[in-house]
């Protein structure tokens, strides 16, 4: 695929702006406490902006086009769980967050089940999120690879730079004043993309017609596949199964709840009612924001074949109409839809706001991630940690090993879904934190502290044995099942 010089200047020129804003961001950090929570100063956009910033990432944007064109609009539960993350944590988690006093969601845990606890939530914590930056660096490099002719090393080094930039400098006011500039872009752009797709198609009765059209040229020469069974498919918000997507949902819905980044934007307002406000507009604005996506996902499915869909087709001697366009990945839906079908100018800026938002979403789980190890292992192991500058430089190394650890995990899922790896992340981080982090906020003193180890280390075993096995409901039951009985079995032993 060839990009114009018109796509090449709006790429640049929003790449440009962003790192600007994280480079000037970065003269705001003079402590550990400014890159770690923005010294508490933040006010309702610059929290919306950190809770976005992360949230909005390669999964809510190429991850729900990739997983649309494939599932159709059950591709949506993830941007949904997000933003109804959003509504919990606002309602109910702003204040008991903001009055522990504490900085980071696992120094919550350890106040009240002690050191081990701790260590071993951040440990596992980190795991989920690192699976997270894993698929962002996917997203980014599928982009990258969409756009200029690479290999993925090179994208996803490329990816892993360009974070390193962004995140190593300005930490959390580079995550939060460029969030607003992002989310700017993002809502302009999904929504002239979700404009687009409706006025090519003539609505959505449209969209599904192309897409009955061109399933019917798949699958026409091993059989038949009726109007019902491609409407079921594409228009049902439970095409992969109602536990299975209810469980991916709540997964994210916990996720949120778990994940340090979200919690970094919270203890960085001002005040609790400008952190309810930030949360509250982070919800709001995720919900037409993943519509938009899965609507692209649709347009391309009903429009383009994968490359292995191709060869399919060619092995029995059939081809495909003029306007029927082909794509080398499902990951490549976004961005080829964009470059194609935009205008050219508005498109690159466009692209430009996608890889932006990649870079961000994948800078503020890094940052999340670097700020639990050195907190909570780090400095348990280093005391003199405490001290604001070694703090401060010990962050920005933990990121950048972070970053290169992720480059070469992802060559291994090149070939994931990428909001597979989403779930799975989220679901990581809510059997490792939720519970504990919940029952410490709202239940305190009422669970041995034995018994929390237990259903940290069982529930995250369950839930990554339960992927492997295929069972008929989504891994998240099984893992907070396993977690709650191991918590309920340690009040049963206080009680006795």
């Amino acid at each position: 695929m060839s990009i114009s010089l018109y796509h090449i200047l709006g790429i640049i020129l929003s790449i440009l702006l962003i790192e600007v804003v994280g480079i000037v961001s970065s003269k705001k950090v003079k402590t550990a406490d400014d890159f770690n929570r923005a010294g508490g100063k933040a006010g309702t956009w610059v929290v919306c902006g950190t809770i976005m910033g992360t949230l909005i990432g390669g999964q809510s944007t190429v991850g729900t086009a990739q997983l649309a064109f494939t599932y159709g609009i059950s591709a949506w539960w993830f941007t949904l769980g997000a933003a109804l993350g959003c509504v919990f944590l606002a309602i109910g988690y702003v204040v008991p967050l903001r009055r522990s006093g504490c900085t980071t969601l696992l120094e919550v845990v350890s106040k009240e089940y002690g050191k081990k606890a701790e260590v071993l939530g951040s440990l596992l914590c980190s795991l989920g999120m690192f699976v997270s930056i894993v698929a962002q660096i996917l997203s980014a490099s599928a982009l990258l690879m969409t756009l200029f002719p690479m290999k993925f090393y090179l994208a996803a080094a490329i990816s892993c730079l360009i974070m390193m930039i962004y995140v190593v400098f300005g930490g959390l006011w580079s995550a939060g004043i460029g969030g607003v500039v992002k989310l700017i872009l993002l809502c302009i752009s999904t929504l002239a993309g979700g404009i687009i797709v409706l006025s090519l198609t003539d609505g959505y009765h449209g969209l599904m017609t192309a897409i009955e059209e061109m399933i019917g040229t798949l699958v026409g020469p091993h059989g038949h596949v009726s109007q019902e069974d491609i409407q079921e498919r594409y228009s049902n918000l439970f095409a992969r199964g109602a536990a299975k997507d209810i469980g991916s949902c709540l997964s994210v819905i916990l996720g949120v709840l778990a994940t340090q980044s979200y919690a970094q934007g919270i203890w960085a307002a001002k005040t609790d009612s400008v952190a309810r406000k930030g949360a509250m507009i982070s919800a709001v604005l995720t919900i037409p924001i993943g519509a938009a996506c899965v609507l692209i996902g649709l347009y391309m499915r009903g429009h383009y074949v994968t490359a292995d869909e191709m060869e399919m087709l060619s092995t029995l001697g059939k081809t495909l109409p003029e306007n029927i366009g082909v794509m080398a990945t499902t990951a490549q839906a976004f961005p080829l839809f964009i470059t194609h079908k935009m205008p050219e100018f508005l498109g690159g800026i466009v692209l430009g706001t996608l890889l932006i938002t990649i870079i961000i979403g994948g800078s503020g789980l890094t940052l999340g991630s670097s700020t639990i190890l050195v907190r909570d292992v780090f400095m348990k192991i280093n005391p003199s940690l405490k001290d604001s500058s070694k703090n401060l430089k010990v962050s920005r190394l933990t990121i950048v090993g972070i970053l290169l650890m992720s480059v070469f995990v992802a060559a291994t899922f090149s070939g994931s879904f990428i909001n597979d790896l989403g779930f799975l992340s989220m679901g990581l981080r809510a059997t490792a934190v939720f519970i504990p982090l919940t029952l410490a906020l709202f239940l305190p003193r009422r669970f041995k502290y034995q018994w929390i180890l237990v259903s940290i280390i069982a529930g995250t075993v369950a839930l990554i044995i339960s992927q492997f096995m295929k069972l008929p409901i989504d891994g998240i039951f099984v893992g907070l099942a396993v977690a709650a009985v191991c918590c309920l079995m340690g009040e049963f032993t206080i009680k006795n």
